[in-house]
Parts: C-alpha cells; sequence; structure tokens
C-alpha cells in the first residue's frame, strides 16, 4: 500500500517537473517569438524582402491594330527578355562565352552589361522563342539560375511586312510609338505596365503568399484601333508602286486613295518604304509619310482648283474664246505652254484639256491675288488637314499683299504654292463630292479591351468650296482631261474618269529657283464621274528618262483605278465616254454663239510629248491573273487552274504578294510566283 503510494507520488512529481519544463520551454518560445516579432520584427522582415523578394512588372500586350474589315495590321504578343544579375555571376567570361551564340551578341558586349554592376542588368529584350527555349537549357545546366531570370515584355509583330508601314509606324522597345498610328494613338494602345512585389525562390518561383499573385495580367485599358485603310486596297496600291518604281527609277513614289463622300483613306503609300518588323535596319528618311510631311509645287494638278475659282467668279465659261499667245510675260518673267508654241483661238474647256500655261496665267491674274488665295484656303491648302497621323505640315501660301504680277500668274500654273499630296487629293475629294470639303480622317473606330465602342469618326463637313452648278461644270471639264486631254492614260475602259495630269519642276533643296533637270510628275483624279467612289493621286518624285505626269503617272493611276473597280464590284458607266466641248458648253447652257465665226487651231489630242509604244501582242491563248492577296495556298492553286497559269508558293499562310500583277494578261502556262506570311 504504502509503496503504491509512493509510486503514485513520484509519478506526479515527474510530470510537475515535465509540466514546468514545458511550460518553461515554452515560455522562451513565446519570448523569443514576441521579440523577433515586436523587436526585431521590422528589421528582419526589410532583411527577408531584400533576400527573397524581387519588384516584379507585369505588361499586357499593345493594342492591336486592324484595318476596316478587321485584317490585323500590328499585333502584340508576350516574350520573355532575359537580365542578368551583375552581383551573382561567379565567373563573367564563362557566362558571357555560354551565352553569347545563344542571343546573338558578342562576348564582350555580355561582359559590359555584366559590368554594369548592382542586381540588375538586361542582356537580350523580347527573346524569339528559340532563343528563349535555347537560354532555358542552358540555365538548367550550367546552374545559372542565380543569376540569369527573364521578364515578360510585349513585342509587336506587322503580320504584312511592309504593307501600310508608313501609316502604322513602329514600336520602341519600352512599348512606346515612335511613329505614324504607332505614335500618335500611343495613349489608346499603350500595354499597361503593373508593378508588385513578390518573394520568390532562385528560380524566381513564387513562394509564401505570392504563389497567389497573379502574373499573366493582360490588361483592360488598352485599345484596338480600327483603320479606314482597306489592306486589299492598299496591297494594289503597293504593287503598282513597286512597278512604277522599276519602270521608271524615281527616287520616290507617293500614292492615296480616298473615299471622296466620306472623306476616309483607303490607302496611303510610298515607296521607298520600309518593314516595321525591322525598322532599324533602314534610313530614317525612309520612315517618314511623304503623304502628309511632303511639301511640293503641285503643277497643273492645281489648275483645277484655279478652274473651279475661275468659274465661280464668272471671270470664265467652258465655251469662253480665247486667243492664246503662245507666251506671256509677267514681272519680266515669261510663262509659255509646254510645247512653247500657241494653240491659236480655243474655248476655256481646251484651256483646261490641254493645260495651257498661258490660258491659266492670264485668266489668274485676273482672278487676283486676294481671291487666288482665298479659293486655296477654302480648298483646305495652307493649313494641316487634322488627320490623325503625326509630322503633318501645313504646305505654304503667300500673304497676298505681298504678291508681284508674276507670283499670281506662277501660282495659278500651280507654282508659287507648295502642298501636302493629302491636302491635294482632299481638294480633288471635295470637286467629287458636289464642292463641299470634307475632312480626312484615317482613323474609323477605337474599340475598349472588352468590344465596346470607345469613339467612332463620322463624316465631318469643313465647308463649301465652289456652288454646286460651278462643280458640276468643273467635273465635266476635269472629265474632258482625262476623256479627250493630256490625262487619257487614265482612262479605264467602260468607265467615266475625272482628273488633271501635272508636270512639275523640283524646287531646288537650296529653297531658290529650280534644280535641272528634276520633274515631280503626277495624276490627281476621281471615277466613276457619276458617282465618285474613289479619288487617287499619283506623284512620282524624280522619274528618270520620261517625267510626263501623262505618261507616267496616270497610267500607274490607271492600273490602280481598273483593279479597285473589280474589287469594290462598280459596274461600268453607262454614259459614253468623252462629250465634245461645245456639247459640254450646250449641256450647261453655255451657247457657241460667241465663237462664232473664229478660227479654230487643230489642237493635238496629247498636251505632252507622244510616246510610241509597242503595241500588245497577244499569244492566241491568253490568261488573267487572279487577285491572290489574302488567300490561302490551297486557294490560290484552285484560282491559278482555273486562270490556266501555273502556280509557285513561297512561304506559309496566306498570300501577301505575287511577281505578277492581278489582272494581267499573260500566256496560258505562264507561271506565277505568290509570297505567303502567317
Amino acid at each position: 500500500m504504502n509503496n503504491t503510494k509512493k509510486d503514485r507520488e513520484f509519478v506526479q512529481r515527474r510530470i510537475t517537473r515535465l509540466v514546468m519544463l514545458l511550460l518553461a520551454l515554452m515560455g522562451v518560445v513565446v519570448f523569443r517569438y514576441a521579440w523577433l516579432q515586436l523587436v526585431q520584427g521590422s528589421e528582419l522582415a526589410e532583411r527577408m524582402r531584400y533576400q527573397v523578394g524581387h519588384d516584379y512588372s507585369v505588361q499586357s500586350p499593345r493594342g492591336a491594330i486592324v484595318d476596316r474589315n478587321g485584317r490585323e495590321l500590328a499585333v502584340s504578343t508576350m516574350t520573355k527578355s532575359l537580365f542578368v544579375d551583375p552581383n551573382h555571376v561567379e565567373n563573367p567570361a564563362q557566362l558571357a562565352k555560354d551565352l553569347a551564340p545563344l542571343v546573338g551578341k558578342s562576348e564582350e558586349d555580355i561582359l559590359e552589361d555584366i559590368a554594369v554592376g548592382g542586381g540588375f542588368s538586361w542582356v537580350k529584350r523580347r527573346l524569339e522563342q528559340s532563343e528563349y527555349e535555347a537560354i532555358r537549357v542552358l540555365i538548367r545546366e550550367k546552374n545559372y539560375a542565380v543569376c540569369l531570370g527573364f521578364r515578360d515584355e510585349a513585342k509587336r509583330y506587322y503580320p504584312n511586312d511592309v504593307l501600310a508601314a508608313n501609316v502604322l509606324g513602329f514600336v520602341g522597345t519600352d512599348d512606346k510609338g515612335l511613329d505614324g498610328i504607332e505614335q500618335a494613338l500611343d495613349k489608346f494602345i499603350k500595354g499597361e505596365v503593373t508593378e508588385s512585389f513578390i518573394y520568390a525562390d532562385t528560380r524566381e518561383r513564387p513562394i509564401l503568399e505570392s504563389i497567389f499573385t497573379p502574373r499573366g495580367y493582360q490588361g483592360d485599358r488598352c485599345k484596338t484601333i480600327q483603320l479606314t485603310i482597306d489592306s486589299a486596297i492598299q496591297f494594289i496600291v503597293e504593287q503598282e508602286l513597286d512597278r512604277a518604281m522599276a519602270e521608271n527609277d524615281p527616287v520616290a513614289i507617293t500614292c492615296i486613295a480616298m473615299d471622296p463622300r466620306t472623306g476616309e483613306i483607303l490607302a496611303m503609300a510610298n515607296r521607298p518604304s520600309y518593314n516595321p518588323n525591322r525598322f532599324w535596319d533602314y534610313d530614317q528618311e525612309v520612315w517618314k509619310n511623304r503623304s502628309v510631311s511632303y511639301i511640293y509645287e503641285p503643277g497643273s494638278t492645281f489648275k483645277a482648283v484655279v478652274a473651279g475659282a475661275l468659274l465661280q467668279e464668272g471671270i470664265v465659261a467652258p465655251n469662253q474664246p480665247f486667243d492664246d499667245p503662245g507666251f506671256v510675260m509677267f514681272s519680266g518673267k515669261k510663262i509659255q505652254n509646254w510645247n512653247g508654241a500657241s494653240f491659236g483661238y480655243v474655248t476655256f474647256a481646251d484651256v483646261v484639256k490641254q493645260s495651257l500655261n498661258t490660258g491659266f496665267a492670264i485668266f489668274g491674274y485676273e482672278l487676283g491675288a486676294e481671291k487666288l488665295i482665298s479659293y486655296a484656303r477654302l480648298f483646305g491648302f495652307g493649313e494641316p488637314t487634322g488627320i490623325e497621323l503625326p509630322g503633318e505640315e501645313a504646305g505654304i501660301l503667300y500673304n497676298p499683299d505681298e504678291m508681284v504680277d508674276s507670283d499670281i500668274a506662277t501660282m495659278a500654273i500651280g507654282q508659287s504654292i507648295a502642298v501636302t499630296p493629302l491636302q491635294l487629293i482632299t481638294a480633288f475629294c471635295a470637286i467629287a463630292n458636289d464642292g463641299i470639303l470634307l475632312k480626312p480622317h484615317i482613323v474609323k473606330t477605337i474599340k475598349n479591351a472588352n468590344g465596346s465602342t470607345y469613339s467612332e469618326t463620322h463624316v465631318e463637313e469643313v465647308r463649301r468650296t465652289i456652288d454646286s452648278a460651278t462643280d458640276k461644270t468643273l467635273v465635266g471639264l476635269l472629265e474632258q482631261v482625262v476623256a479627250a486631254g493630256g490625262g487619257g492614260k487614265a482612262s479605264v475602259r467602260g468607265y467615266r474618269v475625272a482628273g488633271k495630269t501635272g508636270t512639275a519642276q523640283k524646287v531646288s533643296e537650296y529653297g531658290w529657283g529650280y534644280d535641272e533637270g528634276k520633274y515631280i510628275a503626277s495624276f490627281c483624279g476621281f471615277a466613276p464621274v457619276e458617282n465618285p467612289q474613289i479619288a487617287l493621286l499619283v506623284m512620282i518624285d524624280e522619274p528618270y528618262g520620261i517625267f510626263y505626269g501623262g505618261q507616267i503617272a496616270a497610267p500607274v493611276a490607271s492600273r490602280i483605278f481598273s483593279q479597285v473597280f473589280r474589287y469594290l464590284r462598280i459596274e461600268p458607266s453607262d454614259a459614253p465616254l468623252g462629250i465634245d466641248s461645245d456639247e459640254l458648253g450646250a449641256e450647261i447652257g453655255e451657247g457657241d454663239a460667241s465663237i462664232q465665226g473664229l478660227p479654230r487651231r487643230e489642237i493635238p489630242k496629247e498636251t505632252e510629248p507622244k510616246v510610241e509604244e509597242p503595241k500588245e501582242q497577244l499569244a492566241p491563248e491568253v490568261a488573267r491573273v487572279p487577285n491572290f492577296y489574302g488567300k490561302s495556298i490551297r486557294e490560290s492553286a484552285r484560282l491559278a487552274n482555273e486562270a490556266g497559269i501555273t502556280f509557285a508558293a513561297e512561304g506559309s499562310g496566306f498570300a501577301v504578294s505575287q511577281s505578277i500583277g492581278a489582272g494581267e494578261l499573260v500566256d496560258k502556262g505562264t507561271s506565277v510566283k505568290v509570297y505567303f506570311s502567317p
């Protein structure tokens, strides 16, 4: 009994001691925990933050740019960028040797990156997928995780390469738009960068609560830009510019296609151009969009505006007679016709049709400096159009109070004024649009990330330039230029085309006088006359050899018109092509009694030197080349087979260009090479 009691007491003492020991130990733990949390907590947290914490930037992709039909012109994808932590590089030389062949940099460049010091230095940004995979293998094999890492960044791609490059622009390394739409609308489409702090291990894998931090944020503010550009029309234009570059070897060519009913730009192209995916490989001059940033003397194309002013002011009528002296003198300056000869007794309709400098100089002088400048401003010259593109020039107009007689006369023939290509075609669109000037636009809509519409561009009337009746008369005169005058090579069989050619001397780069032997050849017009749906400007800068607008710019316009008519399914005109100038006067109520009995000199149909061209000799069996643009390889092969030609494909994806232009006639069996891109 006593032994049992003693045993129980012994056990209780042991338990008591154990409990006391545990309580003591717990007290030590609590005290230590309190000491670490309350006394040293801030210091330790800061130490851990420094050792395993990372400031992490999450970037969302840049908003897309698409054409009017939704076809992608510029897109962004998330890529990996490689950085090095110089503080943890044990053997810089070996790291540089291992890394150099994988990133396409020299060992010296990588050593310079490491020599920056600190905990972060970029090695290469926006890696290709193959580069990323190769570097991952290297990190795993050589245990470089302590000094090499990746960051997510958006990379911009232009799936159509050169197509519309000068309109789109490009993006720099920090997702900043540097030209074109990318620059102008950067605030809308720029990707978002969200800064966050995470705890990670040496391989940058999140630990602790950071495993719940989202790292794939896609952004909700970057927007999609839908342009008015039609990529199919853009392709047609650029294909013809490439052909014109090969045929005429000019310094540059600019072309704009526009809807005169809405002011929307359907195509805008320059040659030479560049590939925005590799913009750094090109000279900076090629980046410029000459459509808005280049100013030049328009030459005879400006006579369309002067003719409108003369008709509006009642100074002339289409059948008003004019005795052409062959040349005139103003302020000691001689102004003569293109051939240096007199055309004798003609009408004002003939003055326009044959682009007689003498007639425009005399009638323009009668109009006067004040009204000449006033009408130029009415048609939009002398100020930017306000289009959504950077770098637009205002052009140059005289102060009418400072103009001498020769300034008035030369401005009437398209000199002593500087315009941009966009200003000129906008003015022609006003003529095509019943005399109403519209503001040009190249942005159709801006869409939010959720698909809703942020903003939408509507037709914006600026002002009326000339009366509707006057405008109809002017359109008839311009139609005669193409039907029976110097713009004949811009005509398209079955369609009524109106326009004006121009051959302007090029102003010296030193700003005084003209460069000998340097010209700008151009054509500006619209069609179909009865319901204008497309206006077109072709400007060829310093062509080699033949330099007349009617000979080299008008044919380019004709080929573009023809293909666009087919693409837009515009039916041929019902009215017969070409109206005699006398019939024109009768049609608008202007009788020709005033010119009865006056001798008339036979006027040549071409206002510019006629170049004999060999007649096209067609093979017994010919085929028309299809338009492969946007088609898959299978569809292209089917089209080629149906057309009776052979087909060679290069690349994969969808067709972006072809070796022979769409619509051209070739011998059956001819091989056409078609280039495809994803």
